[in-house]
């Protein structure tokens, strides 16, 4: 905790550091590096918990993570302390195994809060927030100050505003040491702007502890005086500054602490020795480079013999890669053409992505297509992942069906019904829905026959045994002309869960079903203006908000009531009763934008949607990442 010595760094691009020229690395001897690594190994395996994990925080940093793992995994499930296990899940997730963010956001949501600081922190220094839900729980919670900063932490890393302000509210506070953890943090989420307030902590500390603390935190922000203060610490008699010295040192990328750490390499205390021994092998690695604010590219673009591909579903695996699905037309660009569904993955956040595979075969009389990824978790298989997709034999016969992996969507099983019932069932992309109570809401525009008809009532199919068999829900939800199309569902916060539907009334519309999905409010307006297009809504992890993406153009003499573009987003805090902070993503007017995923990667919100040219009758899609404080700008 950082109440004691067992403080961890969070290594974070773009913080400033002294080079010794204009390296940006230290040249580190081979006698150094292997002294480094004998210092770190035997960390992790002796018998002091925490300087473990603080070793086997700097094997992971220093690219040893294979090790850790090795190590560390076999201990967890016999670890009943809840910090401990929270240590080594920490430790085992920064290592590469993502699966066992679970473990610390079970800790959080416990009764017993033995372990609750050491949770939110961990989820913080690693980045993790799940669906938010627990970690904005207990940021409301006023008993525990320390808890609540914590929380305030990972969710302000994640793009929530309202947190930032917060921890920079408690620099101001007459509780030094809560005023150290904030700068602490803010060292890490802030920016020069904290620096003021930093420094005015600083010479108020009333003890040394604090005041070294607030010099670290300086130097991490780019501080000539915190970086000064900081070599200097790295001399100091107790041994307590000196490890925290060797930590930030790194974590500031203080280049010229070199020739101090090595002399740290051979101090009496274990944890200094550690955190000198980290220190030098992220020095002598160049820094991460910061990710771009906004990150896009047409990751799937149309040829002569495919000229569409749309539809597409973005899910994070373990290892932090990005999983991209995406329907592949042949020949065609009609919904009615050949198509299967393929995937690409990308390991540096969408700014390259390998080759196309194929994730679904065609087993259609005419197409595959509209996927949803989701990871849908059971208790003999917790990193379980679903591909939902549709099955399309003709113009009355279209189905929804799923398929699960267990080995990371490398292999899927036998596909199950979802739509069991006659009919042309139409399920977009990116669309089902897990509520809080386990039940699957895979939401479905149906009509007979889609050529004969056209006219849609918008239900829910619903699964209770975890995605293993389907029924369809009691009600459909109609509106006129067309009828109500291509839903999407999620749930509110006092539980009733709310639909929103495509239409061809000018607006998008919404209903209610207070008991999970079975049956609905009569419909009624959402808001915002909207051509005949769908819409797609979710919540913000970090903030709790909703995120609505969406064309905001009407024109109701043009077909389909006027261009999908603009494409626009916007927030409402209200449950969806109003929408703020309107912006827009995409504005040509010469090309159309459509059919968007949707979902969160850390502090990122990751989009795909379609770019439609159609004076070439083609399709593309786009792939989009941003932060989530962009939304909030």
């Amino acid at each position: 905790m950082l109440t004691g010595v067992s403080v961890a760094v969070f290594i974070s691009s773009g913080f400033w550091g002294c080079g010794e020229s204009d390296s940006d690395v230290i040249q580190l001897s081979d006698s150094n590096r292997a002294k480094s690594l004998e210092i770190l190994r035997a960390g992790l395996w002796s018998d002091e918990f925490w300087p473990s994990m603080h070793a086997a925080e700097g094997l992971t940093l220093g690219g040893y993570g294979d090790e850790v793992v090795a190590y560390l995994e076999p201990k967890l499930p016999d670890e009943v302390d809840d910090q401990q296990r929270c240590g080594l899940a920490r430790e085992l997730v920064r290592a590469g195994k993502k699966e066992y963010v679970q473990v610390m956001l079970d800790i959080l949501a416990g009764e017993d809060s033995h372990g609750h600081v050491h949770a939110a922190e961990s989820l913080f220094k690693v980045g993790e927030l799940g669906d938010g839900s627990i970690m904005r729980r207990r940021y409301q919670e006023t008993s525990n100050v320390t808890l609540k900063i914590m929380a305030a932490a990972a969710m302000g890393r994640a793009g929530n505003p309202e947190a930032m302000a917060y921890l920079r509210n408690q620099l101001n506070k007459s509780d030094l040491n809560m005023v150290r953890i904030a700068g602490w943090v803010l060292a890490r989420i802030g920016n020069e702007s904290d620096i003021p307030a930093i420094r005015k902590a600083r010479d108020n500390a009333e003890l040394d502890l604090q005041r070294v603390f607030h010099q670290h935190s300086l130097a991490a922000l780019g501080d000539a005086e915190g970086l000064q203060g900081l070599l200097a610490n790295l001399s100091s008699e107790d041994a307590g500054t000196r490890t925290y010295s060797a930590t930030f040192a790194g974590d500031a990328r203080v280049l010229d602490a070199k020739n101090q750490l090595v002399v740290l390499l051979d101090d009496a205390n274990l944890d200094t020795r550690i955190r000198a021994a980290q220190s030098l092998l992220v020095l002598s690695t160049p820094a991460p480079s910061g990710q771009e604010e906004d990150i896009a590219n047409l990751v799937f673009t149309p040829t002569d013999e495919n000229p569409r591909y749309t539809e597409g579903s973005v899910l994070e695996l373990n290892d932090g890669s990005l999983l991209f699905a995406i329907t592949e037309f042949f020949e065609s660009g009609s919904d009615f053409a050949k198509a299967h569904i393929i995937a690409r993955r990308s390991g540096d956040g969408g700014l390259n992505w390998g080759e196309p595979r194929i994730l679904q075969k065609n087993t259609g009389g005419l197409n595959c297509m509209s996927v949803t990824l989701r990871r849908l978790p059971t208790p003999d298989s917790p990193q379980r992942i679903a591909l939902f997709y549709l099955q399309k034999n003709s113009h009355s016969d279209l189905d929804l069906f799923v398929k699960y992996s267990n080995d990371e969507a490398e292999t899927f099983g036998d596909a199950i019904l979802v739509t069991d019932m006659p009919g042309y069932h139409v399920v977009n992309n990116d669309r089902v829905t897990q509520l809080s109570t386990g039940r699957l809401l895979a939401p479905a525009a149906s009509t007979p026959d889609v050529t004969e008809v056209n006219h849609f009532e918008s239900r829910c199919f619903i699964s209770d045994d975890q995605g293993q068999s389907w029924r369809a829900g009691k009600e459909a939800v109609d509106l006129p002309k067309r009828g109500a199309m291509e839903p999407e569902v999620i749930e509110l916060e006092d539980g009733r869960v709310l639909m929103i539907m495509r239409n061809q009334l000018g607006t998008i519309s919404k209903a209610y079903s207070e008991d999970g999905g079975e049956t609905w409010s009569e419909p009624s307006s959402l808001g915002p203006i909207a051509p005949e297009a769908p819409a797609t809504l979710r919540r913000i992890p970090s903030t709790g908000d909703l995120l609505l993406i969406w064309n905001k153009n009407l024109d109701p003499s043009a077909s389909h009531g006027g261009k999908r573009t603009p494409l626009n987003v916007a927030i409402s805090k209200d449950e969806g009763e109003t929408w703020i902070l309107e912006r827009e993503l995409e504005t040509n007017p010469n090309l159309s934008y459509s059919y968007p995923s949707l979902t969160f990667v850390r502090d990122r919100v990751v989009l795909s949607y379609w770019v439609g040219d159609s004076s070439k009758r083609q399709w593309s899609t786009k792939f989009r990442s941003l932060p989530v404080s962009w939304f909030y700008q």
